[in-house]
């Protein structure tokens, strides 16, 4: 037979690309934010990224022998969740909380399931909740702010620090969007103060801070320019694509325009959006969590529906939770229904029609 009429098994089509080239590729991606982390807060940052990398890689080793499979470290997904551990933690965090949270990690949230592949949730972000659950002191204080960073916020929270005493303390873990959060929950300050405080937090010279990285953090998170970098570089790879940062990021904006205001629906500044997609993790998030190939959807409508969720599911702990995060638990939330969004996302094979009853 002529080996024109030879088919093989789909796919016909393969692309030169494999799991250990997608995650050095990631591992370069993150590192434009790696460095403006050093910038900003110091060589602690490095020391303590390549605590959680060794302490990741070490981890994978060890259980994988234990197991008895081959020991698969040099993929480099291992040094993804190492990274993407430090990215979410201060600078000034002790050298043993990236430890453990990478340990934790790849332990309970990856080789439980049978390694990479297999895992439901995402490693990093198992990892993040349980270093918050296990010391939210450590994971909510001791941020860094450059100079005029520290002042914006010195300004605006002098008028939180002199409130009644009944008033739950924020200042000593103030972060952007701390702030933000405080004062949509104190019932003790009149709106035209809060509106003016929160009218000096997204105005348009500081969301430039925000956006280059002049602001107070994780380690990760600082620099948004940074992490688009890294995104347009995954991105232009066809590593990720644009449906879950689109759709997730999307969703947050129209829901803070809608809700996010004080004085009731659609009073919000459009400048606040801004402000809440700059201020926290939403990028990294979006970017390098939310599109994690393991634990989202593999269809394209599929995908959409996971970012507007992990979108409506970070404003509602924005805005009504206790937290004034929400992208962590937002994502873990979403990893849970992706097996049925992918159930009830499939698309009709070509040429498929519905027969008659």
């Amino acid at each position: 037979m002529n080996d024109v009429y030879a088919v093989s098994a789909a796919p016909h089509i393969k692309q030169g690309t494999s799991v250990s080239s997608t995650m050095w590729q990631v591992v370069l991606a993150l590192t434009p934010a790696l460095l403006a982390g050093i910038f900003f807060f110091g060589i602690q940052s490095l020391l303590l990224t390549l605590y959680a990398i060794a302490a990741a890689i070490t981890t994978e080793a060890l259980i994988q022998k234990f197991r008895k499979v081959p020991i698969t470290v040099s993929d480099g997904s291992a040094v993804v969740t190492g990274i993407l551990i430090a990215f979410n933690i201060n600078s000034s965090s002790p050298w043993w909380l990236p430890v453990t949270g990478a340990i934790f990690a790849i332990a309970l949230g990856k080789q439980i399931f049978g390694g990479l592949g297999f895992n439901i949730f995402n490693p990093a972000l198992l990892g993040r909740a349980f270093m918050m659950a296990s010391w939210p002191t450590l994971m909510t204080a001791g941020w860094k702010f450059t100079a005029p960073m520290n002042n914006l916020f010195q300004s605006s929270i002098n008028g939180l620090r002199n409130l009644p005493s009944n008033v739950p303390d924020v200042v000593t873990s103030a972060t952007p969007l701390g702030v933000i959060k405080a004062l949509r929950d104190t019932t003790q300050i009149s709106s035209d103060m809060a509106n003016t405080v929160m009218d000096n937090l997204t105005n348009m010279n500081t969301l430039q801070d925000f956006f280059w990285g002049n602001i107070g953090g994780v380690i990760g998170e600082v620099s948004a320019a940074a992490l688009l970098i890294g995104a347009a570089y995954l991105a232009w790879k066809h590593i990720i694509e644009w449906r879950i940062p689109v759709s997730y990021i999307g969703t947050v904006f129209v829901l803070i325009y809608m809700f996010g205001g004080i004085n009731g629906m659609f009073s919000a500044s459009i400048m606040l959006p801004i402000f809440h997609i700059l201020a926290g993790g939403l990028i990294l998030g979006a970017f390098f969590m939310a599109t994690d190939m393991v634990t989202s959807p593999v269809t394209k409508k599929g995908r959409l529906i996971f970012g507007m969720g992990c979108g409506i599911f970070t404003v509602v702990i924005r805005l009504i939770g206790g937290y004034p995060e929400g992208v962590s638990y937002s994502i873990l939330l979403m990893n849970i229904t992706v097996p049925l969004i992918d159930r009830y996302t499939i698309p009709k094979p070509f040429g498929q029609r519905k027969t008659a009853n």
